[in-house]
């Protein structure tokens, strides 16, 4: 996937890259780097921030800012969907896109990103 997107594949990255696409909680740089640093003894926050710039920038992660000033990153190739964000536990889930939503759409706009971000508790929290 790197190779075809033009980027170089170093250990790092591919770490990055497999960790993101197999997280199903949206991590943030800081979450990726205690991760995968005891895998990586020399890897640095640095790097982390490369890689993830690098791989955003090949369209293989995307950056999503669902708490304002503070990235998460999400595998970019997968089906279009939003996220709801649990406002008491902070959990982040993958949510459908409404089927009407291609279908407002304006004629001619070509659109490359959907953000949608729905807030509220989540089944575990609303339980409570």
């Amino acid at each position: 996937m790197m190779h075809r997107n033009g980027l170089r594949p170093s250990a790092q990255r591919i770490a990055v890259l497999s960790f993101v696409a197999n997280c199903r909680t949206h991590p943030s740089a800081d979450e990726i780097y205690s991760r995968l640093s005891g895998k990586f003894p020399s890897l640095s926050r640095t790097t982390v921030y490369n890689s993830l710039h690098a791989l955003t920038d090949a369209s293989l992660l995307r950056e999503l800012e669902i708490e304002s000033g503070n990235m998460r990153y999400d595998f970019k190739p997968q089906p279009a969907h939003g996220h709801f964000v649990c406002r008491k536990c902070g959990k982040i889930f993958d949510t459908p896109l409404p089927r009407s939503l291609a279908d407002s759409l304006t004629p001619g706009f070509c659109i490359d990103c959907v953000e949608i971000v729905y807030r509220g508790l989540c089944d575990i929290c609303n339980k409570q």
